[in-house]
């Protein structure tokens, strides 16, 4: 909608975890390195996480983008399942057929085609987003897939994806064993206020033009005390930054308006500080926050049409 007025080639703040637009902070690289180093050393067990919109995703959509050469990849989105459709669901990621067999048979199936894939020189991976949401019961029966090796490699690596209760839970005592096969253990911490100010720069960039809009020291300060240096809830607030903007016809953002859009947003209501999953804030638009801002918008540009009427 805006980009044309900002020169831009593309949204420069979308919520869709893009691996093009990645901003490599302190920790973000840090997480990586690891990450990269447990894929090439065939790690069992890797575990990231990190609070809501902190940029996992997009990590390990940059990982994978790294290892496709050789990386055979099982991805599970939806953790409240069973043990028996975690694993109809692993087979059917790695194309094994699951219609009619027992979970006993799928084990088998998941046995074989993990010791063909090595045979071959690939690299199997298991990574579980949410992973906060599985249960005891679960996580040892995750547990008990990486038994699947050879006499001196792993035939499945598995990454655990999740929100800081997923550490919560592997510190309880009932998982002791699996807590002592994380190899890899790395957890993303919010940007700080300079990495903040880096990253809106960044993502400008990406998009196009990094000088699509001019901020001021003031308007990147309030950015970063609202967002707590959480890139989605970054991207939250620029987006409609620069939708406002556009709206007044003004590349210059100056404190008065992004104020005035943490007010549409209502960013002191609880809703932005909680820890809801990633299905409920990936598509935030639809809460009667974004609604009313939206709105709020809208008058103002039916206004500048009106006016030049």
């Amino acid at each position: 909608m805006y980009e044309t007025f900002f020169n831009l080639k593309r949204k420069p703040f979308d919520l869709l975890p893009d691996p093009d637009f990645l901003f490599m902070s302190k920790s973000h690289k840090k997480a990586l390195s690891y990450l990269d180093y447990g894929i090439r050393e065939r790690a069992g067990f890797i575990l990231l996480s990190g609070e809501v919109g902190s940029g996992k995703t997009t990590i390990i959509r940059n990982l994978i983008k790294k290892h496709l050469d050789n990386v055979v990849l099982s991805k599970i989105f939806n953790t409240r399942i069973d043990s028996e459709q975690l694993i109809a669901m692993i087979n059917d990621d790695f194309g094994l057929p699951v219609q009619n067999k027992n979970k006993i048979t799928m084990l088998r199936d998941l046995n074989l085609f993990l010791i063909e894939q090595y045979m071959k020189g690939n690299r199997p991976v298991l990574i579980i987003d949410e992973a906060q949401n599985l249960g005891h019961e679960l996580l040892e029966e995750i547990r008990m897939l990486s038994n699947l090796e050879t006499d001196n490699a792993k035939l499945l690596q598995i990454i655990l994806v999740g929100q800081p209760e997923l550490r919560k839970t592997l510190a309880s005592p009932e998982l002791i064993q699996l807590r002592q096969r994380i190899s890899i253990n790395c957890h993303i911490q919010p940007l700080t206020q300079p990495e903040t100010e880096l990253y809106i720069l960044h993502r400008l960039e990406k998009a196009g033009n990094r000088d699509a809009a001019l901020f001021s020291p003031d308007t990147m300060t309030i950015i970063y005390t609202y967002s707590r240096g959480i890139p989605r809830l970054i991207n939250i607030i620029c987006d409609f930054i620069l939708l406002a903007a556009f709206a007044e016809e003004t590349t210059t953002i100056d404190v008065a308006l992004v104020k005035d859009i943490i007010g549409d947003l209502d960013f002191d209501n609880h809703f932005w500080g909680g820890e809801e999953s990633q299905e409920q804030t990936a598509d935030s638009r639809g809460n009667p926050a974004f609604q009313s801002a939206l709105s709020d918008i809208n008058d103002r540009l039916n206004t500048m049409g009106k006016s030049s009427e």
